[in-house]
């Protein structure tokens, strides 16, 4: 297995390498177009406590959006928004004491994601969903989000009008787009030249430059209340990028930093889990 992923980057490198030569506009696109492509798709039978939800599918932009809604209906509802390459289904040790909490759960896989159709995602999309399921299912006032989820969240808040009475939790956040860039960038090797055309399709895409989807820059926007879980050993979303929200002091947001949990381990460990749903 380690070998086949080995040798599926050096042919991308490769690839990428080339196609550059050529053009480097070019290769900015099949860039572009990969970083937006989740690799994987999770496909697993459905949890217990899934298979007990009201199922819910909608179109949006073309795709079938598939997800659960349980303790319908409920004055408190929650929204679950995973992270890239990940799904709903990952969420199942929280459904039971969240529904003990009276929420009614609204949980839907991203495009390209889990049980919905369609190849590519990207945060603005998501943040469009999001804006989407808040309006046809809501009012929702409370969101549990891991990774690529939190961002979208970030950018959905503001534009949500709310307060201080809703609830936002942040588990390990992408607070930083630049940093998956650069990540992406050192991974498949792109050159400068091919790098500066890819943030330009960033910035053709929807006007925004990649700075600007920032969990960061959007923090001063969220009055809602927020947890904010990061771990010390993150490498994929570095506790870094976090630090300049730590430094803001903004009353509503509470830290929690752990180490030794990673990027994925995090939102599944069994004190993260108490903890959220305490806050929550």
């Amino acid at each position: 297995m380690e070998l086949t992923k080995r040798l599926a980057l050096h042919y991308i490198q490769t690839r990428f390498k080339l196609l550059s030569r050529l053009s480097k506009k070019k290769a900015a696109e099949e860039a572009f177009r990969l970083f937006t492509t989740p690799q994987s798709r999770v496909k697993k039978e459905l949890p217990p406590v899934f298979k007990k939800a009201e199922k819910l599918s909608f179109n949006f932009n073309g795709v079938t959006i598939q997800g659960f809604r349980f303790n319908h209906p409920s004055e408190k509802k929650l929204l679950i928004l995973h992270g890239f390459e990940s799904s709903v289904l990952n969420f199942d040790a929280y459904i039971q004491p969240l529904l003990k909490k009276g929420y009614e759960i609204l949980a839907f896989d991203a495009p390209g994601h889990g049980l919905s159709g369609g190849r590519q995602i990207n945060a603005v999309d998501y943040k469009n969903l999001i804006l989407h399921v808040v309006k046809t299912y809501g009012p929702v006032t409370a969101f549990l989000t891991h990774s690529f989820g939190g961002l979208a969240l970030g950018l959905a808040l503001e534009e949500l009008p709310h307060n201080e009475s809703w609830k936002a939790v942040f588990i390990a956040p992408a607070t930083e787009s630049t940093t998956a860039m650069k990540h992406f960038v050192r991974i498949v090797k792109l050159d400068a030249n091919t790098q500066k055309e890819f943030e330009n399709l960033v910035v053709e895409a929807n006007g925004k430059p990649l700075s600007w989807y920032s969990v960061a820059r959007a923090a001063a926007s969220i009055k809602a209340q927020v947890l904010f879980l990061q771990d010390k050993n993150d490498y994929i979303t570095p506790l870094a990028d976090v630090q300049p929200i730590v430094d803001k002091g903004y009353p509503n947001f509470r830290f929690v930093i752990s180490e030794g949990l990673g990027h994925s381990k995090i939102y599944r460990d069994k004190q993260t889990v108490q903890t959220i749903v305490d806050f929550l």
